[in-house]
C-alpha cells in the first residue's frame, strides 16, 4: 500500500489515496475525464472490456453544472413538444434548451481526458491496492419493475421531411394495447433524425412491435416512406429504486441511485452526482456518494409510477397536464431535479385528482398478496 501510494504525490508532499473504479461506462468515465478536481485522491478505472455497447443518444435539459458537456452536445432544441390523440402542446426555454448527446462521442471525450489527466484505465483488480472501491457496474433490476424499453433507428431521408426546430419528446399517437407507449423522435437536420418507439411496461415487446411502430408513424404522421436505417438503438430502464450491486462497495452512477424512477433520465444525475462528490471530497478520507434525489422526489416518483402501472392509459393525460400547467424553463427544472416548491405544487395540482389519491391509499388487497408472495419466496430463498 505504502509503495503504491508514494507513486502518486501532490506538491505538498501528501500521498493521494488510491481509488480503483470498477466498469468504464459513463459514471466511471465521467468521473475520471475529471480528475484533476481531485488533488488528493488518485483514480484507476478497471476496465475487463468483456462487453461493447452500441451507440445511443443521452437526452437532457441543459442546466448549470452541465456547462462542460456544452462542447460535445450533437444538437440542442430550445423548442419540444409533447402529443396525445386530441392535444399539441408546444414548450420552449431560452436557457435550458433540450440536449441530444451520443454515448460513444461523450466516452471518447471522457477516456482522452482521464488519460490527459493520467488515470490509469487496466483490466482488472489484480496486484492493485486501492483505499477505496467505487462501483460503476450497473445494478440488477428487481423482479417484476416497471421497464421502460425501446427501439430506435437514426434514418436518413431522400427528401426534406422533418423540423430541425422542435423535438417531439412524447407522441402518443400510437398502439396502446402494450402499456405506456410513445414516440421520440428528435430531429437532427431536414433529412436525418432519430425515432424511437418507447414503453412503459413490465415486459418487453417482440421486436416487430417496436419496428411497426416506427414505420407506421414515419408514414402516417411524417410522411417519410423513403429512408435509409444509418443504425439502430435499443435499450432497457428500470424504473425503481434500484439497490447497489454489492452492498461493501461504494456504487456511483446507476448503481449509486442515479436514474431517476419515473423518467428513466441519468447523465445529468449522473453529472450532479460526481459534482457532489467532488464538492465533499476531503484529503485522506474515502470519496462520500449520495444519491442526487432528494427523499422527496424518489416518493414523490413512487406514487407516479404506482398510477401508471394501475392505469396506463392516463399517462397521455398526465404528461400533456404537466406541459399545460408548466412553462419551458419549469418544465426542464422538473425533470432536471430541480424543481421549486412553487413548481411542485403546479405539478400536483395539475395531475387527476382520484388516481393520485388512491395511490396514496394502502395496498389493494390483490396488491398485498402479491406483495406477501413475493416476500415469502425471499425468506424462502435465505432459509
Amino acid at each position: 500500500m505504502s509503495g503504491k501510494a508514494s507513486d502518486n504525490r501532490v506538491n505538498s508532499g501528501q500521498a493521494k489515496m488510491p481509488i480503483a473504479v470498477l466498469g468504464a461506462g459513463c459514471a466511471a468515465l465521467s468521473l475520471a475525464a475529471r480528475s484533476n478536481a481531485f488533488s488528493s485522491h488518485q483514480f484507476t478505472i478497471i476496465d475487463p472490456e468483456t462487453h461493447v455497447s452500441d451507440d445511443h443518444i443521452w437526452g437532457f435539459w441543459a442546466m448549470p453544472w452541465l456547462d462542460h458537456v456544452t462542447s460535445v452536445t450533437r444538437k440542442t432544441w430550445h423548442n419540444w413538444r409533447i402529443i396525445s390523440p386530441d392535444l399539441m402542446l408546444d414548450l420552449s426555454s431560452k436557457t435550458h434548451p433540450y440536449c441530444a448527446l451520443s454515448r460513444h462521442e461523450w466516452l471518447t471525450h471522457c477516456r482522452q481526458q482521464a488519460k490527459d489527466a493520467g488515470v490509469s484505465i487496466i483490466h482488472s483488480l489484480d496486484h492493485l491496492n486501492p483505499e477505496q472501491i467505487l462501483d460503476s457496474r450497473p445494478p440488477k433490476s428487481p423482479p417484476g419493475a416497471l421497464l421502460q424499453h425501446f427501439l430506435g433507428y437514426e434514418i436518413t431521408s431522400n427528401h426534406d421531411v422533418f423540423n430541425p426546430d422542435t423535438a417531439i419528446l412524447m407522441d402518443f399517437r400510437c398502439d396502446q394495447s402494450r402499456g405506456v407507449h410513445f414516440i421520440y423522435y428528435l430531429p437532427f437536420t431536414q433529412r436525418r433524425a432519430l425515432v424511437e418507439s418507447t414503453l412503459f411496461s413490465p415486459s418487453l415487446a417482440p421486436e416487430d412491435f417496436y419496428d411497426k411502430a416506427i414505420k407506421h408513424y414515419l408514414a402516417n404522421h411524417l410522411g417519410c416512406t423513403d429512408y435509409t436505417i444509418k443504425r439502430r438503438e435499443r435499450g432497457v430502464i428500470p424504473m425503481a429504486s434500484l439497490q447497489q450491486r454489492e452492498s461493501d462497495l461504494t456504487g456511483i452512477g446507476a448503481n449509486g441511485g442515479a436514474i431517476r424512477p419515473s423518467s428513466g433520465y441519468a447523465f445529468s444525475f449522473i453529472q450532479k452526482q460526481i459534482d457532489q462528490i467532488s464538492n465533499n471530497a476531503k484529503p485522506g478520507k474515502p470519496l462520500q456518494v449520495k444519491n442526487p434525489h432528494s427523499r422527496f422526489e424518489l416518493m414523490m416518483d413512487q406514487i407516479f409510477l404506482k398510477v401508471i402501472r394501475r392505469q396506463p392509459t392516463l399517462a397521455p393525460v398526465i404528461f400533456t397536464s404537466l406541459a399545460r400547467y408548466l412553462n419551458g424553463d419549469e418544465f426542464a427544472c422538473f425533470l432536471s431535479g430541480e424543481a421549486s416548491m412553487k413548481i411542485w405544487l403546479k405539478v400536483v395540482f395539475a395531475m387527476p385528482t382520484w388516481p393520485f389519491l388512491f395511490a396514496l391509499l394502502p395496498h389493494t388487497t390483490k396488491e398485498y398478496r402479491e406483495n406477501q408472495n413475493t416476500k415469502d419466496q425471499n425468506l424462502g430463498q435465505n432459509k
